[in-house]
């Protein structure tokens, strides 16, 4: 859902919130009571299914991810993806996903949980199974979760929590009839209740500040599940998870589980070497991996994925040995720089070409996040809705789609929620608040906004600034032939009129940006770029430059060629990924970026900081949360608030329909496609793979057995 992202500040026009109530009316009733039946997944998970008797006992699987987490306390703001992963294995969890991403009790911990009264207030009863018990044999019970509620409540300002989210509504939390009943009344109604307590951690950690602050960061004395922490070792880069001797639950097919930081640039090589038995990579990472089983003479299995046939055989797979190597895995927070790409690059099989792959798979799915457009409504042109809804109706979103998931035999299909992805609950396309691409509409609210073609100053590529640029430097100006692809949007000989700057070229004025008047346009270009005031209409677009990036990178210049029949010139900028948040998208210098957000089964709760209307902050700026774009109305505020204090799911789902139907209205954000899940695993690693919107069952996960045979992967319908 990668990178964390923070931020401030913004400037918002009223205007904002007027036009996008009104233009949301038609979307609204389109969407909501009307729109009963539940969608399903784009896309089925890819993990090998087994049945438990088919998989062997004992092994240790090697599992990447993107560096030893620096907490293991899930509610600290520097926990990552990792630190999900090992709570996901060692911790209580109420509540798990399914494959629709819905969530469903988790019978190893609850024997029931459900709202038994509504007036005067809220109560949830919990009935905790008999048997669930702490690694020091403590049951797990009513104080655990009421340490937990005070830990996390945002009224002691000593524990350092990164969010409070359900547990500051909490009004109380009691025994029932014994310590395994857990009675939690609410101080004000919460529809997302599930959400809470996964994971419970023990009331050791979450007792006191000093236990909850440092306690927890490097390791975990107490915990409860299928496995428990064996150690944390920086120096290596690993942490290892062995089976846990209390479990009372169906018991973990493996004995261990190394979790080896590997940078994502570098999984391929590891799994060639022998190091890894699993590891998600970026597309270009998988193109060479299959490049280099080739020259082997060998290709490695294509996992099965809907709208896919598997490619290749499967080879036989074999016991793999070797000492874990460093390295990493994408968290689930807005994420710049590992957008999958959508093409093998010729011969770029890697240092590890000489290694053979056979014996591995490459598993297919979507993960849960998707890939959108920000349009910063903070500052200059897009400022003014109308030219934020033009930027929207310029985009052919399935086409962008397509261009990173075809070439993955991934169903190319746009997201048409910001709140929920297809097979959820929320999902329903909202996208008609906003519309389809149409450029004479685009053009024509461009013109209401006083942008019209006129004359700018211009400067001819190659005069004076141009004279140290380099490479690096190399415009996609109008009329210029420089550097640019030939291709257009559909493979015609038009040439974008936007230019590319690399990080090293970011501090000075990008030289050779308009050519000199009276060039003629190139076939299918815009025929002028729009001005006002005569100051061209042209945008800031951030991309990420790092290791991963290259399909935001291909998409980028694509939504460029699109704004550019428009008559909206872009100047794409390449900064480092440690720098695209923090310096870039957080503090609001940009105009348009591409980053990715994960999807929540939790919308009412989770989406609303990234929606939700800026508010003056005691210092004078403006408090955004995480709405990066700056962007909110007061329409979705109140649709948020009524759909996380409302008890009725089918209205619930309703008020997030609607406050998504508002947002597409807003055109702070435009949600592009659902970003790719690529898995490669050893070919007899059942029950884990790429896990879609599923919780992992670790105690299900091993090696198969000598002529075991996983079962086809699941259809997205079941």
């Amino acid at each position: 859902m990668s990178h964390d992202g923070v931020g401030r500040s913004a400037v918002l026009r009223s205007v904002t919130f007027l036009t996008a109530g009104a233009l949301a009316v038609t979307a609204l009733a389109a969407c909501s009571s009307d729109e009963k039946k539940a969608s399903t997944p784009a896309a089925g998970q890819d993990i090998a299914p087994a049945g438990r008797n088919l998989v062997s006992d004992g092994g240790t699987l090697r599992w990447a991810v993107d560096d030893v987490p620096g907490t293991l306390n899930a509610f600290q703001a520097d926990a990552d993806a990792a630190t999900s992963r090992i709570a996901g294995a060692v911790l209580p969890s109420m509540f798990r996903l399914d494959v629709n991403g819905r969530p469903q009790v988790n019978s190893a911990y609850l024997e029931s949980a459900k709202v038994v009264s509504t007036e005067p207030k809220q109560v949830v009863v919990y009935r905790l199974n008999q048997q669930a018990v702490w690694s020091d044999g403590r049951e797990i019970g009513a104080d655990d979760f009421a340490a937990q509620w005070r830990a996390l409540s945002g009224k002691d300002h000593k524990y350092w929590t990164a969010r409070n989210a359900g547990y500051d509504r909490i009004q109380k939390i009691e025994r029932g009839a014994n310590n395994l009943e857990v009675k939690v009344t609410f101080a004000k109604p919460y529809a997302d209740w599930r959400s809470l307590f996964s994971p419970l951690y023990p009331k050791d950690v979450m007792g006191t500040p000093g236990s909850f602050n440092d306690g927890a960061r490097g390791g975990l004395k107490v915990t409860s599940g299928p496995f428990g922490i064996q150690s944390v070792d920086r120096d290596h880069g690993t942490v290892t998870l062995s089976r846990n001797p209390r479990w009372w639950g169906r018991p973990a097919k493996l004995s261990e589980i190394d979790l080896v930081a590997v940078p994502r640039d570098q999984r391929a090589a590891a799994l060639a070497d022998g190091k890894l038995d699993m590891a998600e990579v970026d597309p270009e990472e998988a193109d060479r991996i299959t490049l280099a089983a080739r020259d082997k003479g060998g290709t490695p299995r294509q996992g099965s994925s809907p709208g896919t046939e598997p490619s290749g055989s499967a080879s036989p797979g074999t016991e793999s040995s070797g000492s874990a190597s460093p390295g990493t895995e994408s968290s689930g927070s807005a994420s710049p720089g590992t957008e999958p790409s959508g093409s093998a690059s010729p011969g770029a099989a890697g240092p590890y070409n000489q290694q053979t792959l056979n014996g591995f798979v490459l598993r297919r799915s979507l993960e849960p996040a998707y890939a959108q457009l920000a349009l910063n409504g903070g500052r200059g042109p897009l400022s003014d809705e109308r030219v934020r809804r033009a930027v929207a109706r310029s985009l052919d979103r399935t086409q962008l789609a397509g261009l990173v998931l075809k070439p993955l035999g991934l169903p190319a299909v746009p997201v048409g929620s910001h709140l929920a992805l297809a097979g959820q609950d929320a999902y329903a396309d909202g996208s008609g608040a906003i519309g389809n691409q149409d450029t004479k509409e685009a053009q024509k609210l461009l013109a209401e906004a006083g942008w019209v073609n006129g004359s700018v100053k211009a400067k001819a590529a190659g005069s004076e600034g141009d004279k140290n640029s380099g490479d690096a430097g190399r415009t996609r100006g109008a009329g210029s032939t420089a550097g640019t692809d030939r291709r257009g949007d559909s493979g015609e000989d038009d040439k974008p009129r936007h230019l590319v700057r690399e990080p090293a070229q970011q501090g000075g004025p990008p030289p050779g940006a308009y050519a000199p008047k009276g060039t003629a346009a190139p076939a299918g270009a815009a025929a002028g770029v729009l001005a006002k005031n005569g100051k061209p209409l042209q945008l800031k677009f951030v991309l990420p430059s790092g290791p991963g990036s290259r399909s935001l990178q291909t998409v980028g210049d694509r939504i460029a060629r699109m704004l550019d029949k428009i008559g909206i010139r872009t100047e794409i900028t390449k900064v480092p990924d440690d720098a695209f948040f923090k310096d870039h998208v957080a503090s609001g210098d940009y105009d348009l970026a591409l980053y990715s957000w994960p999807a929540t089964a939790f919308p009412a709760t989770d989406d609303r900081p990234i929606y939700a209307k800026p508010v003056p902050a005691a210092d004078g700026s403006l408090s955004v949360e995480q709405n990066y774009t700056r962007v909110g109305t007061d329409q979705v505020d109140q649709l948020f608030d009524q759909a996380i204090a409302t008890l009725d799911e089918g209205e619930e789902r309703d008020l997030v329909r609607k406050a998504d139907a508002h947002i597409w209205a807003a055109a702070g954000s435009i949600p592009l496609y659902q970003r790719p899940q690529l898995t490669v695993t050893r070919a007899d690693l059942a029950n884990a793979g790429a896990f879609g919107f599923q919780t992992p069952v670790y105690e299900d996960m091993g090696f198969l057995k000598k002529g075991g045979k996983p079962s086809a992967s699941p259809s997205p319908s079941h």
